[in-house]
């Protein structure tokens, strides 16, 4: 093994990609997360609407390389790098010296501005934003249960989401099929049927980045669930009491934010230029500019296709990043010629609307219901990592689609961000 050192810091999609892809390389790699999993995140919102336990989406990344020596996994969060030294510092004091960087540390939710609102607005980012918004959708059905004042009453039963991307439509269908059919008959007090499950998009169509023909069919489909699809309306406040949608306060005890994310601090951290997002503009083969031993991939990176669009930031995109790195990596060590720029092959979008019926967008081949669906969930399925994962989610789907009962609907930790009482 020479002694060349590569620290990759953040263990999702691309940075795992990326320590794969260097296997027998010859390197010693450090791999730096804030926490010890990694998590499949495309399921994420199954786990905040109590389909998916959160062992099922995640994996101890010690675990995973665990019979690779020369990959060493440190838990501890990176708070700036000195290029010039080529360390990385940590929280703890820790330092890493470097010879490769990679930079994959993701992003987080953007509040555009208004980042007071997170606390009773929360994101869809991680296990811990899972279980505080599965915590908060199930204890308000409880709480609605006991109260006797209708308009509280009311309040408890409106979830309001922000933002009709793939993951605020999937969040709505999901919270909407428990309301008006898992529910009903488990409540003596309330009728969990006259839920209000209110979906809030800023521009002129859900699902925005898919076909119109598609974005209209999801909409529609949502609408059956019961959802009320609010489109053109900005959000202009969120409260622990409800939310302002343009002029009109809607009383909504439970609000979800997925209007938008914001890069983690990379860009900052090498004082190189970022776009509107906070994501580092990066050269075509994905390093830093001006910095040849330093790259960015991922949600951090902002990279433009050949089209001048810029490539989404979604898993497979973070992958593809991860795996070109790795070769370019490769080519340097042995003297060989760089790979051509990176090119993004897109595989095509993907949303459910609940669990019945979803939209595939492949360019030319657009798919809608339930022959989506099946699509959806095998290719989901697929991309798990481990056969235990992959019996466990498949199971839990079919448990769902026979029975109409979510098996993840335990209240197992105190709500902390908001009282209880």
């Amino acid at each position: 093994m020479s002694d060349h050192h590569v620290v990759v810091v953040g263990g999702g999609f691309g940075g795992l990609q990326l320590v794969n892809g260097l296997k027998g390389a010859g390197v010693k790699i450090t791999l730096v997360d804030r926490r010890n999993h990694h998590l499949f995140q495309p399921l994420l919102y199954q786990v905040a609407t109590t389909i998916l336990s959160t062992s099922e989406i995640a994996w101890p990344i010690r675990r995973l390389y665990a019979d690779r020596p020369d990959v060493t996994v440190l838990l501890g969060e990176v708070t700036g790098v000195d290029s010039g030294a080529k360390r990385v510092s940590l929280r703890n004091g820790m330092t890493l010296g470097y010879d490769t960087l990679v930079l994959a540390t993701g992003a987080t939710h953007a509040y555009f501005g208004r980042d007071e609102w997170e606390p009773v607005a929360p994101g869809l980012k991680t296990l811990e934003d899972a279980t505080t918004i599965r915590r908060r959708v199930l204890l308000a059905f409880e709480k609605a249960e006991m109260e006797a004042d209708p308009a509280v009453r009311d309040a408890l039963l409106t979830f309001t989401i922000v933002g009709a991307g793939p993951t605020g439509v999937e969040l709505a269908g999901i919270i909407a099929e428990l309301a008006h059919f898992t529910l009903p008959k488990e409540f003596r007090n309330i009728d969990t049927r006259k839920t209000r499950v209110v979906l809030v998009e800023a521009g002129p169509r859900v699902l925005p980045t898919f076909a119109e023909e598609l974005s209209a069919y999801a909409q529609k489909a949502l609408e059956k669930l019961g959802v009320e699809v609010l489109l053109g309306k900005p959000v202009t406040e969120c409260s622990a009491d409800g939310v302002r949608i343009g002029e009109t306060f809607t009383p909504s005890r439970t609000i979800v934010w997925a209007a938008g994310v914001t890069a983690s601090p990379a860009a900052r951290w090498l004082d190189i230029p970022a776009d509107r997002a906070g994501r580092a503009i990066v050269e075509k083969d994905l390093s830093a500019p001006g910095l040849p031993d330093v790259f960015i991939i991922g949600d951090t990176a902002s990279v433009m296709r050949e089209d001048g669009k810029p490539v989404p930031g979604i898993a497979p995109a973070a992958k593809q990043q991860g795996g070109y790195v790795a070769k370019v990596i490769r080519a340097r060590l042995s003297d060989k010629p760089a790979p051509a720029p990176f090119k993004y092959w897109h595989q095509g979008s993907l949303a459910t609307i609940g669990q019945s019926a979803a939209i595939i967008d492949f360019g030319r081949i657009k798919l809608k219901g339930w022959i989506a669906w099946w699509i959806w969930g095998i290719a989901h399925i697929y991309f798990l990592i481990g056969t235990r994962s992959r019996f466990a989610v498949a199971w839990n789907w079919l448990w769902i689609y026979l029975s109409g009962q979510h098996s993840a609907r335990l209240i197992t930790q105190r709500e902390t961000m908001r009282e209880e009482g």
